[in-house]
């Protein structure tokens, strides 16, 4: 069982080795292991989650809050050794259901929420930024917990995000992909009154 850091390249493959209660993301076939959330990371996580899950009771598209899998196989990666980007947002929303298995999302997810620590700055805004746009995700989040900020790309026609909508914690998002879906920020960021690392 190939561990990181004991060989030069990873796959899917390798990520399905790999102990359970670790969670990991490969990125260009480079691994990096993901740091437990802290509690505020996860009481927006459940906060933004929750009123995904309520509206879309009932409707194809369902929500997935972490621990979940992500895959971006190439137009000809078939196999799972041939898979280099595994990803672990912090929320994804699927609306094609042949997408899921009993793993995770093979594909794009239609919206990809990811809450910032100070370690994961560079990584959530520029390698999965990237890495999101390329894929085909509709729509990306970035929540930052210490301002109380989310920004919001929406992918445009030209398959690339245009520029990001921001949002302080007294406002509501109306959602691009949902267009009757209004998620309120003020009960996700109440009670966080002082953030350390996140």
């Amino acid at each position: 069982m190939p561990l990181p850091q004991e060989k030069g390249e990873y796959s899917y493959a390798d990520y399905l080795t790999w102990p359970e209660g670790e969670r990991w993301e490969i990125i260009d076939g480079i691994a990096y292991m993901q740091a437990t959330p802290s509690p505020i990371h996860q009481e927006i996580s459940m906060g933004l989650s929750a009123q995904f899950h309520h509206y879309l009771s009932g409707k194809p598209c369902k929500v997935y809050p972490a621990p979940f899998s992500v895959r971006f196989p190439k137009d000809n990666d078939k196999k799972n050794e041939d898979i280099k980007k595994v990803f672990e947002p912090d929320i994804s929303i699927v609306c094609d259901k042949a997408k899921i298995d009993s793993k995770g999302c093979n594909g794009a997810p239609d919206l990809i929420v990811e809450i910032m620590s100070p370690s994961s700055v560079k990584m959530d805004r520029f390698t999965k930024f990237n890495s999101y746009e390329k894929a085909g995700v509709k729509e990306y989040w970035i929540v930052e917990p210490e301002g109380k900020l989310v920004s919001v790309f929406v992918l445009q026609a030209d398959q690339r995000y245009g520029r990001p909508e921001v949002y302080s914690e007294e406002d509501k998002i109306n959602v691009s992909i949902f267009p009757d879906l209004i998620v309120d920020l003020e009960p996700v960021f109440a009670g966080i009154v002082q953030v350390g690392d996140v």
